[in-house]
């Protein structure tokens, strides 16, 4: 879990890390939600004026419906804190993604794709300036995408999804399977110049570019966004991405790819947008000016 206190101003005033207790069972993680929740606000002058929070799986603006690996089912907002004040809930990658619309790379951008890749693949669509969720609330599940129809099964059920081959855990376990190694991350994978290696990634940016390119001619976005710690290989993701999505894309051009700008910050700030939100205050963020750290690779 990550939390932050941050003013209206966009000063975060406090940013702090604790564990999820996942292990003790869905109501030991609200609970340590609510205490999270807690010391935040006593750091801070006087009552906050709402809260926002970033949750996995599905979820609705006063409630986190469900989500399959914290075990929970129809939380309401209100049960995250002990706090008589306006609660807002958003989907986590969503919610880093509306972070990247107001603060970071899509500033300024009414359409784009907010795609982080890091141990899973997850999708924010944003259209008009405002993450779009779907129908049911599934919307921008990019990561099971089956890129390759006939290929390996995902953990989904599904065959051949982008996730199984493109994710940082995934690169780093198929490295592993076929070196006959144990424990090889993702960044060592790009780093190394190994036929085996050289082989998982070029299908690691096959799954993607065929991905990105499905998503283009379906929404045309102005631009996509790419995060999450995979994306902090530079380059030797980037420059291979963009000239097979660019070949994929053979009668129109391909969106401009770009970074994203938060790093591990998104989501936080993400919320706290959602929290101010909430105290009915949706015009701040625009003027926020945010420092914040790059995001390190991760396996």
């Amino acid at each position: 879990m990550k939390g932050g206190l941050v003013s209206e101003s966009g000063a975060v005033l406090l940013s702090e890390r604790r564990p999820t207790p996942r292990a003790d069972g869905p109501d030991a993680v609200v609970a340590a939600i609510r205490g999270f929740i807690s010391h935040l606000a006593a750091a801070g002058d006087g009552v906050p004026a709402g809260v926002g929070l970033a949750v996995p799986g599905l979820v609705s603006a006063d409630t986190a419906l469900y989500a399959t690996n914290l075990g929970w089912r129809d939380v309401p907002a209100t049960a995250f804190t002990a706090l008589d004040i306006p609660v807002m809930l958003g989907h986590d990658v969503r919610t880093g993604g509306l972070a990247e619309s107001v603060l970071g790379a899509g500033r300024g951008i009414p359409d784009f794709l907010f795609l982080p890749i890091g141990t899973g693949i997850a999708g924010a669509m944003i259209l008009h300036g405002e993450p779009y969720g779907g129908a049911s609330g599934w919307g921008g599940e990019i990561g099971h995408i089956p890129v390759f129809p006939e290929g390996e099964q995902c953990a989904c059920g599904q065959l051949g999804c982008l996730e199984t081959y493109a994710s940082a855990a995934s690169v780093g376990r198929r490295y592993s399977l076929r070196a006959g190694l144990e424990g090889v991350r993702a960044e060592q994978v790009v780093s190394s110049d190994d036929p085996v290696a050289v082989e998982v990634w070029d299908e690691a940016v096959e799954a993607l570019s065929v991905a990105l390119a499905t998503y283009t001619l379906l929404l045309d976005p102005t631009m996509i966004v790419l995060g999450g710690g995979l994306a902090e290989a530079g380059p030797a993701l980037f420059d291979p991405v963009r000239t097979r999505l660019v070949k994929r894309l053979a009668f129109r051009d391909a969106p401009p790819l770009v970074p994203a700008a938060l790093g591990v910050d998104a989501g936080m700030l993400g919320a706290a947008l959602l929290g101010w939100r909430a105290a009915g205050r949706p015009e701040l963020g625009s003027g926020w000016a945010v420092d914040v750290r790059p995001e390190p690779l991760v396996s």
